[in-house]
């Protein structure tokens, strides 16, 4: 198998949440719902351990972490849960930016198309949305305002900070989608003006099909959410079904790890990307995104005159890698990301995203420059 660099579309899973996971598939397999016998206490104990586990990453309370399957159904029922809420007061006004993963940008979308307002921000040439602009956006009936903590095409970190500090003296709901940057980049998330919180497991080297959004309390209010699915009184009556007890608790110990290990990851990704700045410097790359404002872990790049699908085919026995979202890159349309940054059309479709882990090693380089030296 070539080299996996793509560890924005997934990444490898840590051997001690493996461990945890296999031990509660096998040994400890209760229904955390059952209430009448021992299996199901010890799997409720586990739930309830590793909510707070995850709740710790980003300082919430445990009771406000609502397990769901990934990012992707954490933000459809932030924002289609809000649907209801909006009807009723006349708060129908939604701010967002165009750079949003499409797990946020097509649940907006079917609000839009139920006669919700609908503005999009667009980033500057670095990637990042501008605090004043978002805040341009902002009306008195705006009942939303969702931004993604870091973007997965990019890396680029966007303003969370600052745009929670400014909707101090604002009503409207603050979403983040933190697929990409929780566990990760740890101090924005913890801003406690952010209402809801999107959270996936397998970005942080835990199991697919588990994820969480955290859902805080205005003062002593729940937020106006209404489930999207119905049949059970699970995980406060957000979202029903048997929880998955072994994924649970895999997402639980990826959180414990991303707490004890943050600094010693960072130092590992930080000189990874130096060494591939470093082997690739000779074929003149040009870095999409902010250079500073980034996860220290990816890097968006295109070289002149080499097609990105081209040199994918070249090296695809060297390395894995993407020219885009795992999301979308079925299809063989332009970034959205790029075009709202504002690069050519030719510098989008030579862009390539290598994005590495803690855990990942090198490529023969050379034989990297080589092969991709011949496609210009």
């Amino acid at each position: 198998m070539p080299l996996y660099l793509d560890c924005n579309a997934t990444t490898p899973i840590e051997p001690q949440v493996r461990d945890k996971i296999i031990h509660y598939l096998d040994v400890e397999y209760g229904n955390a719902a059952s209430r009448t016998h021992t299996w199901g206490t010890s799997a409720k104990q586990a739930v309830q351990k590793a909510r707070a586990q995850v709740a710790q990453v980003i300082d919430v309370k445990a009771e406000e972490v609502i397990f769901t399957s990934g990012a992707t159904e954490s933000n459809n029922l932030a924002i289609l849960g809000l649907e209801a809420f909006g009807s009723k007061t006349g708060k129908k006004h939604i701010v967002s930016t165009t750079i949003e993963h499409k797990a946020v940008l097509e649940p907006i979308d079917v609000l839009a198309q139920k006669g919700f307002e609908v503005t999009l921000v667009s980033p500057d040439e670095t990637g990042r949305v501008k605090l004043e602009d978002i805040q341009a956006a902002l009306r008195e009936d705006t009942m939303l305002v969702s931004v993604m903590q870091a973007n997965n095409e990019t890396g680029v970190l966007q303003p969370i900070s600052d745009l929670a500090e400014m909707l101090m003296n604002h009503e409207a709901f603050f979403h983040v989608d933190a697929a990409q940057g929780f566990g990760k980049e740890m101090k924005s998330l913890t801003h406690k003006r952010i209402d809801l919180i999107s959270i996936s497991g397998h970005k942080i080297f835990g199991p697919k099909g588990i994820g969480a959004l955290v859902t805080k309390r205005r003062g002593f209010k729940k937020l106006p959410l209404t489930p999207l699915m119905f049949g059970g009184g699970h995980e406060r009556g957000l979202r029903p079904g048997t929880l998955p007890v072994h994924l649970i608790v895999g997402l639980g110990e990826a959180s414990d790890l991303a707490i004890k290990n943050h600094v010693s990851r960072q130092e590992k990704c930080m000189k990874y990307r130096e060494r591939v700045l470093e082997a690739l410097n000779s074929l003149n790359p040009q870095i999409n995104g902010d250079k500073e404002n980034i996860l220290p872990h990816v890097l968006n790049l295109s070289f002149p005159a080499i097609n990105s699908e081209a040199a994918i085919v070249a090296l695809k026995d060297i390395i894995s890698f993407s020219n885009g979202s795992a999301c979308t890159s079925q299809s063989y349309e332009l970034s959205h990301v790029l075009v709202a940054m504002g690069l050519t059309e030719t510098r989008i479709k030579n862009a390539l995203r290598i994005s590495w882990c803690h855990m990942s090693e090198h490529p023969d380089w050379n034989d990297v420059v080589n092969r991709l030296s011949k496609l210009s």
